[in-house]
């Protein structure tokens, strides 16, 4: 089963992510051939962080709670929140294999929240889009993965309002861009 896991991270919590950056790298290490995509998300100034996405194949829920509550910088409170959704790997592949390579400024978190009500279900690749831009995409379910609640997209684009086009504006209740990138050890 795939999830998709973003922690955001807690006002004034950058010296205390910086302090467990080895706990957290060594945590995910344990989890290195289960990850489908994983990095941080920045402020609009490129160097702070906000956030932490990871999308991972685990075996069951309570397997992908344990996962997202059990990391360190959650344990120590460097995150104020956790979304953790069902998630369907639409693209197949991991954000290892993106044809683009893992070098850019130009990469984007993009998280569709809604549906808005009789928008219909968006469960496919968004149509017009270039799929070489898209480095993960998928929509988020409920637990036992019947009801689609939105849409995550890893993206390449020009800018934020670009990446944001992935996604039709019409079916989503909100709609938030951050800057990413591939995530790992330095």
């Amino acid at each position: 089963m795939e999830f998709f896991c973003y922690h955001r991270d807690r006002a004034g919590s950058v010296t205390l992510r910086r302090e467990l950056a080895e706990e957290h790298w060594s945590y995910m290490d344990r989890y290195a051939d289960e990850l489908i995509a994983r990095g941080p998300t920045f402020a609009a100034d490129g160097e702070t962080p906000t956030g932490s996405v990871h999308v991972v194949d685990l075996p069951d829920p309570f397997a992908a709670r344990a996962f997202a509550f059990d990391e360190p910088n959650h344990q120590a409170g460097v995150y104020r929140d956790v979304l953790l959704r069902r998630w369907r790997n639409m693209l197949g592949r991991t954000m290892w294999e993106f044809p683009g390579g893992r070098v850019g400024r130009d990469r984007y978190l993009v998280l569709g929240h809604g549906p808005v009500r009789g928008a219909g279900v968006e469960l496919g690749l968004p149509p017009g889009t270039g799929h070489d831009e898209l480095i993960a995409f998928g929509p988020l379910l409920s637990d036992d993965a019947t009801v689609w609640l939105g849409t995550a997209a890893l993206v390449r684009a020009a800018d934020p309002e670009a990446a944001r086009a992935v996604l039709a504006p019409v079916r989503y209740a909100e709609t938030e861009v951050h800057d990413w990138e591939f995530g790992g050890r330095r």
